[in-house]
Order: C-alpha cells, then sequence, then structure tokens
C-alpha cells in the first residue's frame, strides 16, 4: 500500500499491484487538480519499485556518504582491493580503446593513469573511475588517421579547456533536464556497447591483416574459463563481502590457467604495457588559424561526449551510493585532467561507467580507491608488466560481462507496457542510437523527444471557464500555459462573434509563457477590435507583465491593474463559472 499526501489533495491512497499508479490520465482523474512535481514524483516512486533502483522520490535511506566515512582498517582495505580490481580492468581496456583510435598502446594507458587520478582527487563524486573510453576513441581515430597523434594531443588541451569553461559557467547542471526515460536509454546502450567491446577478444589476427574468429578447443577452453570466472564473481558475495568478487574472479581464472599451464589469450598478447614515466610533451603542430580549424570540430564533439557521459556516470553512481555529486565540479576536473593528459601523451577520456560500476560494486565509497587504481596502473607500467601481462584475457572478459549483466536494467523490459508509450520510444531510441552513433547524439535526441512529447501534452491542457461580470462583460478563466504549441487551441477557446463588446481574458490558472504566446493574445485582441470590441487581460502574473512590458507596442490589449499588489486584477465583478469550452 502506498499512501500520498499531496499538497492541494486529498490523502491519496493507492495498492501497490494497480497498474492505474503509472498512467497520469487516472492518476489526474483520482487526484483532481494534481501538480505535475507531485504527478512526477507518485509515478517515479511507482516505477522505481519496479525497476528496482534509488531514485530521488524514494525516502530510502543512502547506503553511505562519502563525506561521513571513517577510514577504519576495515574501510582502507575494502578501497585498496578495489583500487587493484579497477586498475586490472583498465589494462585491457584501455589498450583496446587505444587500438580502436589508432594510436600506440601507451598512450592510452598514460591517459588511463592521469584522467584516473586527477578526477578521482578533485571530480565531484567520489567512487567514480575515468580513463580512455570507447565513445571517444571512435571519434579520434579518422582525427589520428588524416592529421597524426600530435593534432590528436593538442584535441585533447582544447577539448579540456572547453570542459573547464562548461564547468566555469556551471552549464553542468543542465545534466538534470535529461529525463529518466534517456538515463535507462543510456545505461541500457552502454551495457550493450561493452558487450560488443568484449567480443574482440575472441578474435585473433588471421595473418592478412585481418581478424578471424577462434573455434574448436580455443573458442571451448577461452568460454569456460570467462564462465567460471563469471560464476566465481556471483557466487563469491552470497558467502563473504570481505573480499572483492571481480578480483576474486581474476586471481582464480589466473591461478587455473598458470597452474594448469592452460595455452590460451593473455594480456601480454594483446600489447606490451611496458614503458617509462610520461614525458612532458607540448603538442608538435603549427599554432594557426588552420589547425584551429581542423581540431576545433574534434574537440567540441569530445567535449560534449565526455562531459554527457561523466554526468550520467556521476547520476548513476549517486543513485547507486544514495549520495549527491557536484556537477560543475566534475566538469572541471575531467577538463583539467584532459589539459594535462595532451601534454603528456595521452588520448583524453572521460568517465568509465563499466569500472565505476565495478569499483562501487566492489565496495569502494571513498576516492581512496580511484586514486590507488591510478598508482598501480602506474606501477604496472613501470615495474609490473610482465606479471600483468599474464592475466588470462578471459577473467577480464568474464568481470566486463558481469558488468554488463549489472548495468543493463532488465526491469525496463518489464514496464515498457506500463508506461508512455513516448517514454517506451525514447528508452528504445536512446539505446539505439547510443550502440549505432555515440553518446552525446542518443542524449540529444532523447531530450528532444522527450520536450516535444511534453509540449504536445501540454499544449493539450488548455482550456477556459466562461462566466458573466456584473457590469455584463463576459470571462474566460484560462487554465494552462499559453504557449507555441498551445496558441490554435487557444485561438479556438473564444467566440468571437457573438461575444459582448467587452471580454475579460482571466489568467489566474495560466501563463504566457513565450513571444508565441504573446502573438496570440495580440491577434485576439485583433480580431475583436476589428469588431469594435474590448479585449481586457486580467491575473497576469508578474513575470507574464514583465513579458508584455518587454514587448511593448507589439501587443496592444487593455490590463486591468491592481495598484496594491502590481499583478493584473479587477474586482468589480463575481466571477460565475460555466461548463468548460472545448
Amino acid at each position: 500500500m502506498i499512501t500520498a499526501n499531496i499538497p492541494g489533495t486529498d490523502l491519496l491512497t493507492y495498492r501497490k499491484a494497480s497498474k492505474s499508479l503509472a498512467n497520469p490520465e487516472i492518476l489526474t482523474l483520482l487526484c483532481g487538480r494534481l501538480s505535475v512535481a507531485s504527478l512526477a514524483g507518485v509515478a517515479v516512486h511507482s516505477l522505481s519499485q519496479e525497476l528496482e533502483i534509488p531514485v530521488t522520490a524514494r525516502a530510502a535511506a543512502p547506503l553511505s556518504v562519502a563525506e561521513d566515512v571513517k577510514l577504519t582498517p576495515s574501510r582502507i582495505k575494502t578501497e585498496l582491493l578495489a583500487g587493484l580490481t579497477v586498475a586490472l580492468a583498465l589494462v585491457p581496456e584501455a589498450v583496446a580503446f587505444a587500438f580502436v583510435a589508432g594510436v600506440n598502446p601507451l598512450v592510452g594507458l598514460y591517459a588511463a593513469f592521469f584522467i584516473g587520478l586527477i578526477t578521482a582527487v578533485f571530480g565531484g563524486r567520489p567512487g567514480m573511475i575515468s580513463g580512455a573510453t570507447g565513445a571517444l576513441a571512435v571519434v579520434m581515430v579518422s582525427l589520428v588517421a588524416t592529421h597524426g597523434v600530435e593534432y590528436l594531443f593538442a584535441t585533447v588541451v582544447l577539448m579540456g579547456l572547453i570542459q573547464i569553461a562548461v564547468g566555469l559557467l556551471k552549464w553542468g547542471k543542465f545534466i538534470r533536464m535529461v529525463p529518466h526515460p534517456v538515463m535507462l536509454g543510456f545505461v541500457n546502450g552502454l551495457a550493450i556497447v561493452i558487450f560488443l567491446a568484449q567480443l574482440g577478444q575472441f578474435k585473433v589476427p588471421d595473418g592478412a591483416g585481418g581478424l578471424t574468429w577462434i573455434a574448436g578447443l580455443d573458442l571451448y577452453l577461452m568460454l569456460g574459463l570467462v564462465a567460471m570466472t563469471m560464476a566465481v564473481i556471483w557466487l563469491l558475495p552470497k558467502l563473504t563481502t570481505a573480499f572483492p568478487a571481480p578480483l576474486a574472479g581474476i586471481l582464480a581464472c589466473s591461478a587455473i590457467v598458470l597452474g594448469l599451464g592452460l595455452d590460451t589469450r593473455s594480456v601480454g598478447d594483446l600489447a606490451s604495457i611496458a614503458g617509462g614515466l610520461p614525458e612532458f610533451h607540448i603538442p608538435m603542430v603549427p599554432l594557426t588559424l588552420e589547425t584551429l580549424k581542423i581540431i576545433g570540430p574534434y574537440a567540441l564533439i569530445l567535449a560534449a561526449i565526455g562531459l554527457i557521459e561523466s554526468l550520467l556516470t556521476l547520476n548513476l553512481v549517486a543513485d547507486l551510493t544514495g549520495t549527491k555529486g557536484g556537477a560543475s565540479k566534475e566538469c572541471l576536473a575531467q577538463g583539467a585532467a584532459n589539459v594535462v593528459t595532451g601534454f603528456f601523451g595521452g588520448m583524453g577520456g572521460c568517465a568509465m561507467i563499466g569500472q565505476s560500476m565495478i569499483n562501487v560494486k566492489s565496495g569502494a565509497r571513498t576516492r581512496i580507491s580511484g586514486i590507488v587504481a591510478a598508482l598501480l596502473l602506474l606501477s604496472f607500467i613501470l615495474f609490473a608488466s610482465p606479471l600483468i601481462e599474464r592475466i588470462p584475457v578471459a577473467a577480464l572478459v568474464g568481470v566486463m560481462f558481469m558488468v554488463v549483466i549489472g548495468t543493463f536494467a532488465w526491469t525496463s523490459l518489464k514496464i515498457m507496457h506500463r508506461i508512455p508509450m513516448t517514454d517506451a520510444i525514447v528508452i528504445v531510441l536512446v539505446t539505439g542510437v547510443t550502440v549505432y552513433s555515440d553518446l552525446a547524439v542518443a542524449v540529444v535526441v532523447g531530450v528532444i523527444i522527450s520536450a516535444l512529447a511534453y509540449a504536445w501534452n501540454a499544449a493539450s491542457r488548455i482550456s477556459a471557464r466562461t462566466g458573466t461580470s456584473k457590469e455584463g462583460w463576459k470571462v474566460y478563466r484560462l487554465s494552462g500555459p499559453l504557449f507555441f504549441g498551445s496558441t490554435t487551441r487557444f485561438q479556438d477557446l473564444f467566440d468571437i462573434a457573438n461575444d459582448p463588446e467587452d471580454v475579460v481574458i482571466d489568467f489566474i490558472d495560466s501563463r504566457v509563457v513565450d513571444h508565441s504566446g504573446l502573438e496570440a493574445v495580440d491577434a485576439l485582441a485583433s480580431k475583436y477590435g476589428a469588431l469594435g470590441k474590448r479585449l481586457h487581460l486580467r491575473h497576469l502574473s508578474p513575470d507574464c507583465q514583465k513579458l508584455l512590458s518587454k514587448a511593448g507596442p507589439l501587443v496592444e490589449v487593455s490590463v486591468l491593474e491592481d495598484p496594491d499588489y502590481e499583478v493584473a486584477v479587477d474586482y468589480g465583478h463575481k466571477f460565475d463559472p460555466a461548463p468548460a469550452k472545448s
């Protein structure tokens, strides 16, 4: 049983199993004048129980707040082990994304180190992991192929500067405008992208410069090791939470392969990760307007993708841990990290949802795990490359497959028939565009469709009740917003030919939102004026009056002023309600 006490309504009681709770129209009939915010809160509360994920509307106690976590020996151990797990998983990811971008593996590893370290220290959310990502690598590949790696480094620096500007302007707050269906499509799409990226580990060079799928005993051995790793990760938390399950899976798989001498692909078969300390390097590109024309578009696209993925990951991690993150702070950290990375020969990056999920599911709640992961990654490059290169690829693939299972919102499939059709379309569309295009395009498409759906719904809600004042004036009491989407319906509400000489529009339950609304009012006044009739406005809110005053001579109507409250109001009649005019 769910009980909601909503201001302006009676105490409402719903049954948890009732499907009507997810239906806005039924809720409106039950609640009468139910505000959009209240409706969203109740609906999200119901859907969150179906999705089994924490949302803002739920009054659930947070799992932990990073700022309040005490650094006990147990906590430090958990953070260190989580950092080790993430560091091991970062190696093949960074190497693979470097290959996608067409650069040396060390370029990806250095990027993972610098971005991971700087964002872990200064980022907006403890527990997040950042590094080289596939979403950025697929954009970089054409730049590297056409102009070379030096132009990539310059692009990464400019990308970072753009992200710093976004942080300083506090534009990161606009991530809150991303609707929940877009978030679901985002996590589902990234889960599929992560899954598809792992399939590349089942291919080997064919000797002709291409790749071919492994087959026979090699395939069966690979699949068996992946399944064993996944089984360890699934079973261990049921026995104990003292040790990170992903790390246990990696160690168990490595022990079996090395102990039995099994012939399977290892990290060293992908590329050598041995190297020295990264050196400061100014990108060797000419400082000309032509260079800016080359790297500018790439930098803008990379900055947008990086910030969108980072801020959405920030929200996801905040939901998982019941804490809040700083969007602007994360933008600044991502920008600073990319500027530094570009000057030290890295390929740039952003937040990594897969590694962040590994980190959080391993129990990490502070910045320690991210710092440890970055430092261990650098130590692997400097000192432990022979050891790390012996880890079976199958172990890391198993870890990432479990990340895919944990990331995909499986319950979103069950609610498709219970949510509005537009939201279901947005989930599917964002998922598909994320897989086949890129995250930035997917989120923009999802937000635009959601906004248009909202505008269409809001446009259908404008209506009017009619009454007559004691002076004999006809009064239209509007309800609903007057904006570009509702202007046609607004015009249809009035009976211009049969109305008396004086007509009042009462805006007590309405607002003029934009210039289209002003034009609609002015056009209506002109129609009444052509018949020798006068149109008056009443109960305009201060913001509507300000909009009208800015319009100046564009809108010529009579506003009934109230000298005490500075809003348009007239107390010379008593409103007599009449049936709404459709």
